[in-house]
């Protein structure tokens, strides 16, 4: 009977590599000795995988030492991440462009925010905001919230009927595509914002419903934001509710037949909504949409966000305890969510991305 192969050398020092990355990327500055103690490796494998990674520029001498001498012991150098770059991400939504770079421990090293006078300004304003948040930094990836739909094929920004915020035919691939040396990664902001809940509350099937200017939902099953064929699952303006008098109509249709919309738009009025005798008709519709949600992907949870979702939050427990099949309804715990969760992505690719890196040279 044969034995199991051992692993390759390579491979062995690839994981090496790895673990000493992962561990300046988590404390920033650590000796050999002290990489040793926290990746468990031995003091001769940390000394051999430092001076790999210090070839490459994945890792530098800080120039800082310990006390040493004198019966303290040798003389170490802390050692930190290199000058690996950063990841951009931007968030496209109705007040603005908003910009900023992260690197490889997670701190925000640069933010911009652009505003807008309409969607049809993003387009010229996108690459300017890019070039005074990266200011000639290293770009490794870029990650994009757009408060559009977008094809999750191409990254293209998506128009639909009664979306209230059209920025047209974007392509925010193709915009920041110059600015940077890897993947532009894009997905709407409802979906970066289910991301952040997950991320925070740990539930891994559960509904994101948002209720802002424009209304969304993002389905978390199995821990995975469920994003259809096209990408374009959870854009639920169009699903079938019960409306002001009774009749079944499309969901945006309810606030429009309350006069809760702006004007020469589908957009929400939120200041008028939140004023609004009608409420409770809004909550019976968002009822609705809830029963098609727990009928078709049922979700441990509903959560609701969004400018005024915490607003009616009681009011739409109290229609969703009336359902047939009863489901929690929780308020949105993440604040920015959107950028929260897009943020927590890009940080992740680029800390892969520096892993791949070490495995290349």
């Amino acid at each position: 009977m044969r034995g199991v192969p051992k692993p390759s050398q390579e491979l062995l020092r690839s994981i090496s590599d790895e673990h000493v990355l992962r561990a300046l990327m988590a404390h920033r500055r650590l000796t050999r000795a002290e990489l040793a103690v926290v990746t468990g490796l031995s003091k001769p494998t940390v000394g051999e995988s430092v001076r790999r990674l210090e070839e490459v520029g994945l890792v530098a001498d800080t120039g800082e030492r310990t006390p040493g001498g004198r019966g303290k012991g040798r003389v170490g150098s802390f050692y930190s991440l290199g000058d690996v770059g950063v990841a951009l991400v931007v968030t496209i939504a109705h007040d603005g462009v908003t910009a900023s770079c992260v690197d490889a421990y997670g701190d925000s090293v640069s933010r911009v925010h652009s505003p807008i006078g309409g969607p049809a300004e993003v387009a010229s304003v996108l690459p300017i905001a890019a070039v005074e948040a990266v200011a000639g930094q290293h770009v490794r990836l870029a990650v994009v919230s757009a408060a559009d739909p977008v094809d999750r094929h191409t990254g293209r920004l998506v128009q639909l009927p009664d979306s209230p915020f059209l920025v047209g035919a974007l392509d925010p691939v193709e915009v920041l595509r110059p600015f940077l040396s890897g993947p532009v990664i894009v997905d709407n902001d409802v979906n970066w914002a289910a991301q952040a809940e997950q991320a925070s509350t740990g539930v891994s099937d559960f509904a994101y419903l948002y209720l802002g200017e424009g209304l969304g939902c993002a389905i978390v099953s199995d821990g995975e934001v469920r994003r259809g064929h096209s990408g374009l699952a959870g854009e639920i303006s169009h699903l079938i509710t019960v409306g002001p008098s009774g009749a079944a109509v499309p969901f945006i249709e309810v606030f429009g037949a309350l006069g809760l919309r702006q004007p020469e738009s589908t957009a929400i009025d939120v200041a008028r909504l939140l004023e609004s005798p009608d409420l409770d008709v809004v909550a019976r519709a968002i009822g609705g949409v809830v029963t098609a949600l727990v009928t078709l992907a049922d979700p441990e949870v509903v959560v609701v966000g969004g400018t005024w979702g915490s607003a009616v939050l009681d009011a739409i427990t109290a229609a969703c305890d009336r359902l047939p099949r009863h489901v929690v309804v929780a308020a949105a715990s993440v604040s920015s969510p959107s950028f929260a969760g897009a943020q927590a992505h890009a940080l992740e690719q680029l800390r892969n991305a520096l892993i791949e890196a070490s495995r290349q040279r």
